[in-house]
């Protein structure tokens, strides 16, 4: 039997700062199999548990992604990705 993702009305996505300080980014890491994924959580704790209690973030409507792929192209959604400890720093994504 075949299990259907269940995709919830809103998620959570960890900010980076740009680094040519235009504000902050949403978090799109190049995964092991060349692919570019957005990181987004599913819940706030899930969220602060992977990427440290001090870790900006944003909520946004999953009916919104396509304005995020339009300014960071992305292949797939990575819900949940526990980030390793030795990618964060001070409480946040480093």
């Amino acid at each position: 039997m075949r299990s259907e993702v269940i995709v919830p009305p809103a998620l959570y996505l960890p900010l980076v700062d740009d680094p040519e300080g235009r504000g902050q980014l949403a978090v799109v890491q190049k995964l092991v199999d060349g692919r570019r994924g957005l990181l987004a959580y599913t819940a706030l704790d899930r969220l602060a548990d992977a990427c440290g209690r001090e870790q900006p973030w944003m909520l946004l409507m999953t009916s919104e992604l396509d304005r995020i792929r339009q300014a960071q192209p992305f292949d797939v959604v990575a819900f949940d990705l526990e980030v390793p400890p030795h990618s964060r720093r001070g409480g946040r994504l480093g």
